[in-house]
């Protein structure tokens, strides 16, 4: 969806900044990836590709928590997202691997600043918490 009003002369308008103009719109695509990208399980499945390619049951022992369900859906909004790459191989059992495109990498290298500063700054959120 191409929004003209939305565009500046070197391309598109940054979301922080239209957000600022007050002009993002609730059908706004970059909603639904901002949505994908930073869900509970979008983050952790971007974090976990960072270091390579991996089979279904393989990110799902490495992301413990997440159910099967939750897994594929994730992977499945990933995918059509343009930021994981799905190979599945005609043998008996299917074989499935899951990598980061070059969007998705560069996407994980930008989730992965704000999941490393929670993590470091851990401490003084917690703080927060005991204050309630």
């Amino acid at each position: 969806m191409k929004n003209t009003e939305s565009e500046s002369v070197g391309g598109p308008v940054p979301l922080s900044e239209r957000l600022q103009r007050g002009d993002l719109m609730a059908e706004c695509p970059s909603r639904e990836v901002l949505k994908h990208v930073t869900s509970r399980w979008g983050v952790l499945v971007l974090l976990a590709l960072q270091g390579g390619t991996h089979r279904f049951s393989e990110l799902r022992r490495r992301i413990s928590g997440v159910s099967e369900r939750m897994l594929a859906q994730t992977l499945q909004w990933l995918e059509g997202d343009g930021l994981v790459k799905r190979v599945a191989y005609e043998v008996v059992p299917p074989h499935v691997e899951y990598s980061l495109t070059p969007l998705g990498r560069e996407a994980a290298e930008k989730v992965r600043a704000l999941a490393d500063w929670i993590e470091t700054s851990l401490p003084a959120i917690s703080e927060n918490w005991n204050q309630r």
